[in-house]
């Protein structure tokens, strides 16, 4: 669970990046980023909902642009 590596690691930050999907895992040109602060004392569900939190606000905005663009 990526939430639970951020947390174990003691990022910082955690976040969002929508981009084009290729032939190639997580490799395809970046459309959009979006990053939120991750505290000592947030736990992986905490960081969950924070990114949930991004996705919820940005990802219809994002998709409209590419889609009327």
């Amino acid at each position: 669970n990526v939430h639970k590596a951020v947390v174990a690691a003691g990022e910082k930050e955690s976040g969002i990046t929508i981009h084009y999907v290729n032939e190639h895992y997580d490799e395809g040109q970046i459309i959009f980023q979006a990053k939120c602060e991750v505290f000592p004392e947030d736990s992986p569900e905490d960081v969950a909902k924070k990114v949930h939190v991004l996705e919820y606000n940005y990802f219809p905005e994002i998709i409209e642009k590419i889609i009327t663009s």
